[in-house]
């Protein structure tokens, strides 16, 4: 098993910056791929980027390239979300989920077994 949770979530204006971080417990974290997901109210949860379990690829989706940066730290078992530029379109819950690297490809949806409990993140106009 692998725990997942989630910090840094909040409000904040259009424009404006937040941190979200994720801190995994449990399983060899680096045996794993990490991505963040996110729904917002009446729609599916989307994969919005991803990241190697070596942190050597990321991929983002065309929504939130540019302006999101995914990193991770092996050593302290966290993965982070830099989000810039916010726009109000980009209010969900935003989770973080892992799956294990044997086979998976990284930034296919499909595979993440474990997620956190998520974390709102509201954008204001």
């Amino acid at each position: 098993q692998v725990q997942l949770v989630e910090s840094g979530g909040g409000l904040v204006q259009a424009g404006g910056s937040l941190r979200l971080s994720c801190a995994a417990s449990g399983r060899t974290f680096s045996n794993y791929h990490m991505g963040w997901f996110r729904q917002a109210l009446g729609k599916e949860r989307d994969l919005i980027t991803a990241i190697s379990w070596s942190g050597g690829n990321t991929y983002y989706a065309d929504s939130v390239k540019g302006r999101f940066i995914i990193s991770r730290d092996n050593a302290k078992n966290t993965v982070s979300l830099q989000m810039n530029s916010l726009k109000p379109e980009d209010t969900a819950v935003y989770y973080c989920a892992a799956a294990y690297y044997g086979g998976r490809y990284f930034a296919s949806p499909r595979g993440y077994d474990y997620w956190g409990q998520g974390t709102q993140v509201t954008v204001s106009s």
